[in-house]
């Protein structure tokens, strides 16, 4: 059969019964959109016998090959049985060819596991990967903690020009942004303490409220979130952007210790700082709320310094500072870790940059917890 279009066409006996059909022209990608729905529009009885005839083919490429093997499949998935006869040699061969690598690329079976399995398997996922985190950063403190005593031993190690300039850029600079929010903080915190104690006749007693609640809770947590946020995540990214660069690399085949050069000066220069900018905190934050007292309940500054020198002692104050240093070293631990974990590209920094924060922000959180818990235990 002779046909120069690509397509299909019954033969023989008819499609009632089952018959020949033939396939005409060249079935090669060209043709493919078009061949596509007359292989869909065949159909047979089930349980007949076809004879597939290719002697009229063209032309075949891999692509026609592969729809004829397609409707071959078709047909016989609906219980017909196939038989391709006249091919030329050289289609047949490609047909086979098509054929074997077809069927050895079997499609991969998905699994779908029960929910509950699912979930349990990422939660064991989760678990383990944040126990082997827990366990690098245990590992890091650890070598923090020997550079810190190696630095002792011999203040030589340490880079005072860095500290410097450490000092500068978390403390000096993080002045405006603290001193701003803490005051904010006072301001709610004494608009919404005159609110509920007004209904009792109490509105002096504000001033107890914000004396005890900003300087041994809210000024370091406000003022550790901050640096948390601002100077741990340009940690990392100060590291990560030199381990981008190959430059700590290059430290270390210099014979020079990353540890001394990159993190001491950070670590160091947060834990003198933090306490300073919690004190700042503390004075700004009673500020904004000795503001708010004056304007909404009409306390003069004179009553509110009078008052909470009586609801306060100096060891309400030392209590919120001494949790500074802890939660300094802790933030730059983890700035200074994520940044050397680095690898590969920016987007590495930038996703450890985010993760910096957020686990420096959850820390600080849980030691506050935590120092709660001990001064209540302690009595102070």
């Amino acid at each position: 059969m002779t046909d120069h279009r690509a397509g299909l066409a019954w033969a023989g006996d008819g499609e009632d019964a089952g018959g020949v059909l033939a396939a005409t022209g060249p079935w090669v990608i060209a043709t493919a959109n078009r061949l596509a729905p007359e292989i869909e529009a065949v159909r047979s009885r089930p349980g007949a016998r076809l004879s597939l005839d290719l002697s009229g083919l063209a032309a075949v490429d891999t692509v026609g090959a592969l729809l004829l093997l397609r409707l071959v499949d078709r047909l016989e998935g609906d219980g017909i049985e196939v038989e391709m006869t006249g091919a030329r040699p050289e289609h047949a061969a490609l047909i086979e060819a098509v054929h074997r690598a077809d069927r050895s690329c079997e499609p991969s079976r998905l699994t779908r596991a029960h929910p509950i399995v699912a979930m349990v398997e990422r939660t064991g996922r989760a678990t383990v990967q944040a126990a082997r985190e827990l366990a690098n950063l245990l590992s890091f403190l650890g070598m923090m903690v020997a550079a810190l005593g190696r630095a002792a031993v011999d203040p030589r190690r340490l880079r005072l020009t860095a500290l410097v300039h450490h000092m500068e850029q978390t403390g000096l600079n993080a002045l405006p942004i603290v001193g701003l929010l803490s005051f904010l903080i006072g301001v709610v915190l004494a608009y919404q303490g005159a609110d509920q104690l007004r209904q009792f006749g109490a509105e002096l007693f504000v001033v107890n409220l914000l004396g005890i609640s900003i300087l041994r809770e809210i000024g370091i947590l406000i003022t550790s979130i901050i640096i948390a946020g601002r100077s741990g995540s340009a940690f990392t990214a100060q590291i990560g952007t030199m381990k981008v660069n190959l430059e700590v690399d290059a430290l270390r085949t210099l014979g020079l210790d990353p540890m001394e050069l990159l993190v001491l000066p950070r670590a160091l220069a947060l834990m003198v700082t933090l306490p300073l900018l919690a004190f700042y905190a503390d004075v700004v934050g009673l500020v904004g709320g000795a503001v708010m007292c004056y304007f909404v309940l009409d306390i003069s500054f004179g009553q509110f310094v009078q008052q909470l020198h009586g609801a306060i002692t100096l060891s309400t104050l030392m209590v919120g500072l001494s949790k500074a240093p802890v939660f300094a070293f802790v933030i730059a631990l983890v700035g200074c870790y994520e940044g050397l974990k680095v690898s590969g590209s920016a987007e590495s920094v930038g996703r450890l940059t985010t993760r910096s924060v957020v686990v420096g922000i959850f820390l600080v959180i849980v030691l506050d917890a935590l120092f709660s818990i001990l001064f209540s235990y302690l009595g102070v």
